[in-house]
């Protein structure tokens, strides 16, 4: 078995790591510090969990060049996806206050009343909770460290996960 082979899955445990201590600050934020989650925070730590699985199931599997290159893939999909989130979130925050969406019901409501794509089409169009910044570091705003972590978590799981397919030279 090549090194890199080896060498991937303690890479994959540590990123998984990592996205635990990002969701356990999320969780922190929420219930010590009082911040209540917007629709799409939720959305952000949805994404973030299928991350640190993907990350969980890459380091079980291991070896492999296509099981690597697969989860490559799953790893860069998923890590794009949460930074689209991000994105999204943080064009909600940046909109003038005349074009915020109307404030909304809170996800557990919404996912009670309303089907699966009727709150997936909410969330997204945004309420004005979404669009409040209410914690910053270094003058980012917590969606903004988030999409950061998705693309920097992503591109060295594609890249350790797509170099450890490679033979070695």
């Amino acid at each position: 078995m090549s090194d890199r082979l080896l060498e991937v899955r303690p890479f994959n445990l540590m990123a998984a790591a990592v996205c635990v201590v990002l969701l356990s600050y999320a969780y922190y934020s929420q219930f010590v510090l009082g911040l209540e989650p917007c629709p799409l925070c939720i959305f952000q730590r949805i994404a973030m969990i299928a991350l640190l699985l993907v990350f969980l199931v890459a380091a079980a599997l291991g070896g492999g060049p296509l099981r690597s290159r697969i989860m490559a893939g799953l790893l860069g999909a998923t890590a794009v996806s949460g930074a689209g989130i991000s994105a999204w979130h943080i064009r909600q925050q940046h909109l003038p206050g005349d074009e915020w969406a109307a404030c909304g019901a809170d996800l557990g409501y919404m996912i009670e009343v309303f089907s699966f794509w009727e709150t997936l089409q909410m969330a997204f169009t945004g309420t004005g909770d979404c669009a409040e910044v209410d914690w910053a570091f270094l003058g980012l705003s917590m969606p903004a460290w988030v999409g950061i972590f998705f693309l920097l978590l992503g591109s060295a799981g594609v890249w350790a996960n797509w170099r450890a397919a490679r033979p070695p030279f």
